[in-house]
């Protein structure tokens, strides 16, 4: 064999050593020999990105593509998806290379594949919000005055994402739990929808939908996810094209945080830019600007672990049926070392 080939003989041969320990399947020489030429595979010609409804600042500067283009590498931006639900599913399906999105939804999609190895990869983490960008709201002059009201009551989100998080963290703390009250699943413009017909009692959303909702709706926000929301999620791949394109998952990251260093310095220029592609006024989109955060960071053990503190309590809260262990979604530090650049700490 190539030596070139060799350190990624070795990370297959771990990774399959892993998972037999863990059970998860059985070793056949056959199994080796087609996960080992997997490694070997062509460099794609094209690259999926998946973008939110909610916005996408790579997206937004066409940050990515003339480092593709000087490599011979097509960017197709694919969206946009409603929530981070409907983006993993399209990773799923092979529709999608890389994508960001918030904790839940990796937890959910592993959660709903017992036994089976995550096409769903952690690449590195985004920088918490202060969690002032989510909220469980109610009309102002709704007779809900705290969120202990909310036993019994119409509650519309999308399912599977932060929204589910910040609620069923948010019931605990008053000693209820996600199945005291009515679920209304939506996705989030049309739980934005549902709460503003008042088809439901009480809304739990982020920006920019919650920034729009805030200046031409009279709300109370009844819990922010200060304290709550803490991770504020991830970059993820598609683990074939991540462990057989390690190069253009490296160059990706690079420009995105090179973007995000430079809307934290200056929010306002992102700003503009959502206010002209999300058709918000500009005072909106300053404040949806202001309470994101942009820069990544590398994927911990401390990270791993709150990661695996959000699943454990999913699961004891009976939301997920099974306990899952978020490190059957984490690469090998070789593997990191050949992703991430150098300008992610």
């Amino acid at each position: 064999m190539n030596k070139s080939f060799q350190p990624q003989r070795r990370t297959v041969l771990k990774r399959i050593v892993q998972y037999s320990a863990l059970g998860l399947f059985t070793l056949s020489s056959s199994l080796v020999g087609s996960l080992v030429q997997s490694t070997q595979a062509q460099t794609a010609k094209v690259i999926n990105l998946a973008y939110q409804a909610s916005g996408d600042i790579v997206k937004s500067k066409k940050a990515v593509e003339p480092r593709f283009k000087a490599l011979g590498i097509t960017v197709n931006w694919v969206g946009p998806f409603a929530a981070g639900p409907q983006l993993i599913k399209a990773l799923n399906e092979g529709k999608v290379d890389i994508g960001t999105l918030g904790e839940t939804p990796p937890i959910f999609d592993q959660a709903a594949r017992p036994g089976l190895i995550p096409n769903v990869v952690y690449l590195t983490g985004r920088t918490p919000t202060d969690g002032t960008n989510q909220g469980i709201v109610v009309k102002a002059n709704s007779p809900i005055k705290k969120v202990a009201d909310l036993k019994g009551k119409k509650i519309t989100f999308q399912v599977g994402s932060n929204a589910q998080y910040l609620l069923a963290k948010a019931l605990k703390e008053v000693g209820l739990k996600i199945s005291d009250i009515q679920i209304v699943a939506l996705t989030p413009p049309e739980a934005r929808n549902a709460f503003l017909q008042d088809k439901a009692d009480t809304w739990v959303g982020g920006d920019p939908l919650l920034a729009a909702v805030e200046s031409t709706t009279p709300i109370r926000n009844l819990r922010n996810a200060k304290g709550i929301n803490t991770l504020n999620g991830f970059y993820i791949g598609r683990r074939a094209f991540v462990t057989q394109n390690p190069q253009l998952v490296r160059v990706f990251l690079e420009e995105a945080q090179k973007v995000g260093e430079a809307a934290e310095k200056d929010p306002s220029d992102y700003a503009k830019i959502l206010a002209d592609e999300q058709k918000l006024p500009l005072a909106v989109a300053q404040k949806v600007a202001s309470r994101r955060t942009y820069k990544l960071r590398k994927i911990t053990p401390a990270i791993i672990a709150e990661q695996q503190r959000v699943a454990d309590f999913y699961f004891d809260e009976k939301v997920i049926s099974c306990k899952i262990n978020i490190k059957e979604g984490i690469l090998f530090d070789l593997e990191y070392k050949a992703i991430i650049p150098g300008n992610i700490n």
